[in-house]
């Protein structure tokens, strides 16, 4: 008889796993906010580059570009995002976190620092640093590929 692949092992399988768990932890600590992490990326992001357009922010937050105008969307309706036409190109759309949305993404810091805190805790302060380091080295070694 064929012996079946060996999922549980597989890098791929557990750094789904590891997305399941970091994930669960993130709406179990952030429960009040009514948020995602994609939204949260998304507002500090903006946070930082206000005025930033659409597509630049979805590369920025690694979140596809086709789908980030939906989730922006949603943080519009929240009033958190301010979304404007370019002046120089109304294609392109321009956004701008609202005074409110920065409040609720400063609130939501130490929630978000505990979540990383909570996903790391197995591992010790040398293994939380390699541990982060190869998680770069993976990502960067793959850019361009999605």
């Amino acid at each position: 008889m064929p012996t079946s692949f060996n999922f549980i092992e597989a890098p791929g399988h557990q750094i789904r796993r590891a997305h399941q768990l970091s994930i669960a932890l993130f709406m179990e600590e952030t429960a009040g906010f009514d948020v995602t992490p994609v939204q949260f990326a998304i507002l500090n992001a903006l946070m930082d580059d206000p005025g930033e357009d659409q597509v630049t922010l979805s590369g920025r937050v690694a979140f596809d570009a086709a789908t980030s105008g939906s989730v922006i969307g949603r943080l519009e309706a929240k009033g958190w995002v301010r979304r404007e036409a370019d002046p120089a190109d109304k294609r392109r759309k321009l956004l701008w976190v609202t005074p409110e949305g920065q409040k609720v993404a400063l609130q939501m810091k130490r929630a978000v620092s505990k979540v990383q805190s909570r996903l790391l805790e197995p591992l010790s302060a040398a293994e939380r640093k390699r541990f982060g380091a190869l998680l770069g080295k993976l990502i960067v070694g793959h850019e361009g590929v999605e």
